[in-house]
């Protein structure tokens, strides 16, 4: 399929836009919710509020640089609006889950990545043996290697492979944002973590939407 033709086929820009405006309110939610649970004398965070802070750094530093690849290299003007999207709000949720760890007084670091989900529905099983690699594959995370590929891809190649692993990243971002509902205890957590979830359904269809219309694999 030539760029042209991906430019002309009938790009939904009633879902990409449908998406960017649900993004824009879940996010002035998130924000209220956080400067109300701000103002709260309510006990510190629990493993689950500190885990998921941390590990949903990490998951989103991961998404911003594949959504600014995309942005870059891409003809497709739907790519470029979800990449650009995607990369804008997550740097910004990413700052955030930064200042909550700041304010708890815990660092930035801390257990193996998805310790603090043990438990709960989400309970991956990984064992204490197991990799970094294998631990943030189980995570949604692309490979190195995947990222390779994305930096090197470009035309229709690059879109349906941004589609692909980003739909794979955000459903790994999902299974934590229910954990946490399901563990957690801090309002702000919780809140932003029930908005989060929400936008990344609604970023899921748009990019089965393009997916489709590409006629990606």
């Amino acid at each position: 399929m030539s760029e042209g033709r991906t430019r002309r086929a009938g790009v939904p820009r009633l879902v990409v836009l449908v998406v960017l405006v649900a993004v824009a309110g879940l996010a002035f939610t998130a924000g209220r919710i956080v400067a109300v649970g701000g103002e709260t004398d309510q006990a510190g965070p629990n493993e689950a509020d500190a885990g998921f802070a941390r590990d949903m750094q990490v998951h989103h530093t991961q998404a911003i640089e594949m959504g600014m690849i995309a942005y870059r290299a891409t003809g497709d003007e739907a790519v470029r609006l979800m990449a650009y999207d995607i990369a804008t709000a997550q740097a910004g949720q990413r700052g955030q889950m930064y200042q909550w760890l700041e304010t708890w007084g815990l660092p930035q670091a801390g257990d193996p990545l998805m310790t603090w989900m043990r438990g709960s529905a989400h309970d991956h099983g990984a064992p204490a043996t197991a990799t970094e690699e294998e631990l943030l594959e189980e995570m949604g995370m692309a490979s190195a290697e995947d990222m390779r590929r994305l930096e090197a891809a470009s035309g229709t190649e690059l879109d349906c492979l941004f589609v692909d692993l980003m739909t794979t990243h955000h459903l790994g971002a999902i299974e934590m944002v229910d954990a946490v509902e399901e563990m957690g205890s801090r309002p702000e957590v919780l809140g932003t973590a029930r908005a989060m979830g929400e936008t990344q359904q609604a970023e899921i269809a748009a990019l089965a939407s393009i997916g489709a219309r590409l006629g990606c694999g």
